[in-house]
């Protein structure tokens, strides 16, 4: 099979299967991103290049039915979600069209001594590679290729291997929009023809999200050649309840953090952290909540849960849930495993000693443990090599902004779930990656910083 195709993770159906590009493809590829850099990404505007993006924004709306339609083939996401999505994708492309051209804008410098001015110029850096993930195919790449184009930089993408058909998809709609030859282009490329691609000198950045092993990786070969390199990478996000007027609505949400896009979101709530007098009730709660949301056919509009993205994934989450029991680790089933399709599943008793305690659970199972107060919560939460986001419960303000302060990760959020917008900045530290994107500091990353120092 081609290392680009698609297979039905409900199905297990092989749909269609896509050539990788020769090494002289490749090498067109990057001469024509170049060249779009050197011409259309240095004469045009910030404000014409939006106006692109902006358009990009629209024909994600107008296809939604076909993109949605893609990804549940590709990688099995509940078609509600999938036009979710979408949606999300267009906005994100609006946002920056509506931001970016306010942010390029000179930044004047107050001189301290001497006279004449000085400002920040922000331009673009050149050709960028966007290494994706198959989890979220469209808001992934939204996220960051909407605010280099716009900026000047030209993109090329290499989308996950079982994501071809959302990644041409998302190709015909930058050239149907109206961006010019090269500026977006996406490649089916292997991973040593990704080494070659970051050694190149016309490349000057690449963005990555996926797994901890792919980002160092890429960063070790960023590294060796100097290239700027922002790392999306895994979480296990804590989710620390520490008092509640209503704790069926914190289960609620706490399930809701745990299912999105059927437990496969780098930024889920994961481990459940409940000080000791809530402890027994919530764990009864949230496996009843959990139990609501049975894994269906994802093209079904009511379904909440599909099956995870392909064999070897739910190959790979049966192995960690074996070796949690192994080790002492007490399972609370919703259903039975069938083929790629996981019931939800709570894990308790979860030991200092076991060794899933500091892994990811990319799937529909949450993790519970039990903190004697606010510190042994926030130690545990802490006690992770992952720190992407967070979530906190409490009926005290004070106590919000304490612990907000005291977790170790890029996000927090404070008694809600599900709350993440196109302007609010995305990343984590650790093991969860380098840099930002969403929000204003989404456009700040891959951007030549210039002082303009005038006498």
């Amino acid at each position: 099979m081609s290392d680009y195709a698609v297979v039905d993770p409900a199905t297990g159906e092989t749909v269609q299967e896509y050539p990788t590009i020769t090494d002289d493809e490749l090498g067109q590829a990057i001469g024509r991103a170049d060249a779009a850099y050197r011409g259309w990404g240095r004469t045009s505007t910030p404000a014409e290049r939006a106006a692109l993006i902006r358009r990009v924004g629209d024909l994600h709306e107008q296809r939604r039915d076909e993109l949605a339609a893609i990804i549940v083939r590709e990688m099995g996401k509940p078609i509600e979600q999938a036009y979710g999505e979408v949606d999300f994708a267009a906005d994100i492309y609006r946002y920056y069209a509506d931001v970016s051209p306010k942010v390029l804008e000179d930044e004047p410098i107050e001189l301290l001594a001497g006279s004449g001015s000085a400002v920040i110029r922000r331009s673009p850096l050149g050709v960028l590679l966007g290494i994706m993930p198959w989890n979220f195919p469209y808001y992934q790449v939204a996220r960051f290729a909407g605010p280099n184009l716009i900026i000047g930089n030209s993109i090329l993408l290499k989308h996950a291997p079982q994501c071809p058909e959302s990644a041409l998809a998302i190709e015909r709609i930058f050239r149907d929009a109206g961006l010019p030859d090269g500026a977006y282009v996406n490649i089916f490329a292997t991973n040593v023809q990704v080494e070659r691609l970051i050694a190149d000198p016309r490349l000057q950045g690449v963005s990555l999200t996926g797994s901890e092993r792919a980002g160092a990786a890429v960063a070790e070969i960023a590294g060796r050649n100097l290239k700027k390199v922002v790392l999306e990478l895994g979480g296990s996000d804590p989710f620390i309840v520490l008092s509640a007027d209503d704790l069926d609505k914190v289960a609620e949400d706490a399930a809701a953090a745990r299912l999105d896009n059927s437990g496969q979101s780098c930024n889920a709530a994961k481990r459940f952290i409940v000080v000791d007098d809530l402890y027994e009730p919530f764990v009864a709660k949230l496996t009843a909540k959990l139990a609501e949301s049975q894994p269906s056919d994802p093209k079904r509009e009511d379904s909440k849960l599909g099956p995870l993205s392909s064999a070897a994934a739910a190959d790979r989450l049966q192995d960690q849930l074996d070796r949690a029991v192994a080790s002492g680790a007490t399972l609370h089933s919703t259903g039975d495993r069938n083929g790629n399709f996981f019931a939800p599943i709570v894990l308790t008793d979860i030991g200092a000693d076991n060794p899933v305690r500091r892994e990811e659970f990319f799937g529909p199972v949450a993790s519970v443990y039990r903190a004697a107060d606010e510190d042994e919560a926030i130690t545990i939460a802490n006690d992770i090599p992952f720190g992407l986001g967070s979530y906190v419960y409490t009926t005290d303000p004070e106590q919000a902004q304490r612990v907000a302060d005291r977790i170790e990760a890029g996000m927090v959020f404070v008694n809600l779930v599900l709350a993440d917008g196109v302007e609010l900045p995305f990343g984590g530290v650790k093991r969860s990656g380098t840099g930002r994107e969403l929000g204003r500091l989404g456009a700040d990353e891959f951007v030549n910083k210039k002082l303009i120092r005038i006498g």
